[in-house]
């Protein structure tokens, strides 16, 4: 009986104590984690007063970038804004810089940004010129110089044997300098050899619309196949043209726009001779195409088989110059001083040039023609606005 009475309460004991230790460590993990969420609730309010007051974000944009950065004290992005003042980025363009890429508030600028910096002015950018790069293209700060900034760089600059080519493409296109070459470049550079395009073609389509061989290689070898379907010889340079309006858009965006066409009367035929003499009439919006067509069309009553030979003007500006253009012709036209307009040269001509061959031209006989012209750009600006009211 001693002996059940002793291992009893011996046992009691002994839960009871086990009962404490348990209850204590859920006190002290419970302690823990309220600890712990407190000093993240303390950098999430923190981060989100420092971003409304210190860069102007709103409460609710400030607490979005919050949920990827988080600090609880200003030294590291105090940092990171005077150091890119240092650097000649304007306050737009710092701010800019912060939303699309929250985490550089955290960045060691000494270590991490200074050398990016320091190589991209070696090779010839400005600040004024980087800091616009930087500001439009914020992702480049991510990757590595020694593995990513710097080869890229130096294999553009062997392709074009130049600097300044390398440059101007990077200008072009920033993401370039951060692309992995061998997935995207190189195998679609030897796509393009592969049919036939010259090497002087590639290059100069790289220098200029870097953008377009900075894709998939095999979405690029089903354009390719596209585009000589539509007729256009790989030897042109206009094949590259037509690659890069193919490239700028999907094939359900694509078949809409053809359907526009197909809308406004035009044969399958006539898309693919309006293609080939100017791939880029299909990359205009669906709805600038039915607006350009009913202007020229409905109101100044030009023949659909007319716009398909000439399609170059698709692309330009209706209200800028198109329908200026268009009604100071027909005010010519009705005065006698030119039979018949060429469109391409009508709407595709500079302004200068345009003043020079129907202004200028005819000052003698009609000194008005300058105010008129004028007239028209007004007019034609009034009109694009009030029915877009």
């Amino acid at each position: 009986m001693f002996y059940f009475m002793f291992r009893t309460s011996f046992l009691h004991g002994k839960q009871t104590i086990a009962a404490s230790q348990s209850s204590n460590l859920v006190i002290f993990k419970r302690s823990i984690g309220l600890r712990l969420f407190s000093n993240s609730s303390n950098g999430h309010s923190f981060t989100v007063s420092y971003l409304t007051r210190k860069c102007g974000f709103s409460p609710e944009l400030a607490s979005r970038v919050s949920n990827f950065v988080r600090f609880e004290t200003p030294e590291k992005p105090d940092s990171l804004i005077v150091f890119l003042e240092n650097h000649g980025f304007s306050r737009t363009q710092i701010v800019n810089l912060i939303k699309r890429r929250p985490t550089l508030l955290l960045s060691d600028t000494e270590k991490t940004l200074l050398p990016k910096l320091e190589f991209l002015y070696s090779i010839g950018f400005s600040r004024l010129e980087l800091a616009k790069l930087l500001s439009d293209y914020p992702t480049l700060l991510r990757f590595s110089l020694e593995k990513r900034i710097i080869p890229s760089f130096n294999l553009l600059r062997n392709l074009f044997q130049s600097d300044d080519k390398a440059i101007k493409s990077i200008k072009r296109y920033a993401g370039i300098l951060v692309s992995d070459f061998e997935k995207s470049l190189l195998p679609n550079m030897n796509i393009l050899r592969g049919i036939g395009v010259p090497e002087s073609n590639i290059l100069l389509q790289l220098h200029r619309k870097p953008r377009t061989l900075m894709f998939n290689p095999v979405r690029l070898e089903e354009i390719v196949e596209e585009v000589k379907r539509m007729g256009i010889d790989s030897s042109r340079k206009k094949f590259l043209v037509a690659v890069y309006a193919f490239r700028s858009m999907s094939k359900s965006t694509l078949e809409k726009k053809i359907d526009v066409y197909r809308r406004w009367g035009w044969s399958d035929q006539a898309i693919n001779e309006a293609f080939r003499r100017y791939p880029m009439c299909m990359t205009v919006s669906e709805d600038k195409i039915m607006s350009t067509m009913d202007f020229l069309v409905n109101k100044m009553g030009y023949s659909l088989t007319r716009i398909a030979k000439q399609p170059s003007f698709l692309t330009r500006s209706l209200e800028k110059r198109i329908m200026p253009r268009a009604l100071f012709a027909r005010e010519l036209i009705s005065q006698g001083l030119v039979n018949e307009f060429k469109l391409s040269v009508l709407f595709d001509a500079s302004e200068k040039v345009f003043i020079r061959m129907y202004i200028d031209r005819f000052v003698n006989k009609a000194p008005e023609l300058l105010k008129l012209y004028r007239e028209k750009l007004k007019i034609s600006g009034k009109k694009h606005r009030s029915e877009l009211a």
